[in-house]
């Protein structure tokens, strides 16, 4: 779907989807990231859903807990702290202006586009 420039857009939007998918409850990490996977990103590889969520955590957005399992070892769990839910408020917002921002471009240039062939 995106695979020219899908790391780019992961990497850039990682942090905002991390935040609104731990909106939801706390979550562990191979959690989200077949949730993840679920939504449409594919495969999102250890070495960069980790250190994402070790950065919010350092942060202050993210709270880890540690609960024993009997299938393995010690699951981290994660979960928004009152800061974390929020900056994922003020994200989500900021995000939606971007996202706006880029549809008109993106709109417009097809709309120009369009015009400029039907003219030939």
């Amino acid at each position: 779907m995106f695979d020219g420039f899908r790391q780019q857009w992961i990497h850039g939007f990682l942090d905002l989807c991390l935040l609104g998918m731990l909106a939801r409850g706390r979550e562990y990490g191979r959690g989200l990231a077949a949730g993840l996977a679920e939504a449409g990103f594919g495969e999102i590889p250890g070495g960069t859903l980790y250190p994402a969520l070790l950065r919010l955590e350092k942060q202050g957005f993210v709270r880890v807990t540690r609960v024993p399992s009997t299938l393995g070892p010690v699951r981290k769990y994660y979960e928004l702290t009152p800061l974390g839910a929020e900056e994922a408020s003020r994200r989500r917002a900021e995000w939606r202006s971007f996202r706006d921002a880029v549809e008109r471009v993106v709109s417009e240039a097809a709309a120009d586009a369009g015009g400029e062939e039907s003219n030939r």
